[in-house]
């Protein structure tokens, strides 16, 4: 086959469809802890910020499994790398179900983390390589699982977790990780050909020496603005259900402003995928941002139940293709074989953010007993974000995606 075959080819959208429906599966942990925060906290008697401390650690293993596993991938290949995540993922629901206190809780949460990391980052990465044109899409799609799986799982789950506790919400998890994610594994052990490969590695050449930066200066430039963003967006996220039952709206009602959140978030993403074809990544991580740091101002006003409601729906429209972005900024930029690595870096800043940011927004409510300081705290964040994305942008000034692919006949790649 030629690369204009492989690439957006009829089996690269099959396989989308199937990473897609990996990636709605394995990140469910992830937002499993966000849900049942509050009864975590009346359970142990925790304050709000120790209260916090299972999601905390559930994005630093999270964050870090992004990059290890990422290189697993870039190894080993995703159907291996799957496998291993879902086992890790089935052993850390288990040891929650018999945690005895919070701290035990929040340490099988790191190992939730690890696990769940594989439905991001590498997901994201392996996709990449089967699309050329029409990757800003795909990639984009493949990230919105994360936010599908924060819709549906809470809710889906909710009537079980009131019934029975979240142990047995957790027992439910643990059994699909295996029943679903090994078999569905083994449906994506086909490889991207090598003559794929270089013409992926010469379009991201191009563009790397437009940009006038080295691979490992960018890498760490994006993973820095990646912390700025995510402190900023965590906060509603992660928070919003303990914020509806302190205003005395109850769990449920913020259960459901989450799930409105992460479904704008998903129409975003693949918004912003279509956009990122178009006028390529950096760009559209800038004006997500933009679009991020507007709808926290919403925040500090408005506090009555439809309008929490309204403005969640506003927040997840506004932000939900700024993790995608950096992806693809990634791909566009560097070599594709170590997409895995590069992309996982990248990724585990931002989700190094989104646990800073649930941390410190706990913190500061302990401190000041409202969530208004933390609103406050997330936006000058997000103007951090935006400050280094514009000069990320007016230094590189990169190009289009369509306009600069290269031909099959094209000669491969100079090494970098």
């Amino acid at each position: 086959m030629t690369p204009e075959q492989i690439h957006d080819s009829p089996y690269s959208w099959l396989r989308l469809l199937l990473t897609l429906s990996i990636a709605t599966i394995a990140n469910a942990g992830m937002w499993a802890v966000v849900v049942i925060m509050p009864a975590v906290e009346a359970e142990f008697g925790a304050g709000r910020a120790l209260a916090s401390l299972p999601y905390t650690l559930t994005m630093v293993g999270f964050a870090v499994g992004n990059y290890l596993v990422g290189r697993l991938v870039d190894r080993f290949g995703i159907t291996r790398s799957l496998i291993g995540a879902a086992l890790v993922s089935a052993l850390a629901y288990g040891l929650a179900i018999l945690s005895p206190g919070i701290w035990a809780l929040s340490l099988a949460h790191l190992l939730l983390g690890l696990g769940a990391a594989v439905g991001f980052g590498p997901l994201m990465a392996d996709i990449s390589h089967w699309f050329l044109r029409r990757r800003g899409l795909a990639v984009a799609l493949v990230a919105s699982g994360n936010y599908l799986s924060g819709a549906i799982w809470p809710v889906a789950l909710a009537g079980l977790l009131a019934d029975a506790g979240w142990r047995a919400v957790y027992m439910v998890l643990g059994a699909l990780a295996l029943a679903v994610l090994i078999p569905l594994a083994l449906l994506l052990r086909r490889k991207v050909p090598e003559a794929a490969h270089s013409v992926a590695a010469a379009s991201a050449q191009m563009k790397a020496r437009s940009a006038g930066l080295s691979p490992r200066a960018l890498q760490y430039l994006l993973g820095f603005a990646g912390i700025c963003c995510c402190v900023a967006m965590s906060m509603p996220q992660v928070h919003i259900v303990a914020y509806c039952v302190g205003l005395g709206y109850g769990p449920a009602a913020g259960a459901e402003m989450l799930a409105l959140m992460l479904l704008g978030g998903a129409v975003s993403r693949v918004v912003s995928g279509l956009v990122a074809d178009r006028v390529g990544g950096v760009t559209t991580l800038l004006v997500g941002s933009i679009l991020q740091c507007a709808a926290l101002f919403f925040f500090l006003p408005y506090d009555g139940l439809v309008t929490l409601y309204m403005v969640s729906a506003l927040f997840g429209l506004s932000q939900g293709g700024i993790v995608p972005s950096y992806a693809l900024v990634v791909r566009e930029y560097m070599p594709p074989k170590e997409a895995g690595a590069r992309v996982g870096f990248v990724l585990m800043m931002t989700i190094l953010g989104m646990a800073l940011g649930g941390w410190m927004t706990g913190w500061i409510y302990d401190l000041s007993g409202s969530y208004q300081l933390a609103f406050v705290n997330g936006i000058v964040w997000n103007g951090m974000n935006i400050a280094i994305i514009v000069t990320l942008l007016a230094r590189s000034r990169p190009r289009g995606p369509r306009s600069d692919l290269p031909r099959a006949s094209d000669k491969g790649p100079v090494a970098a």
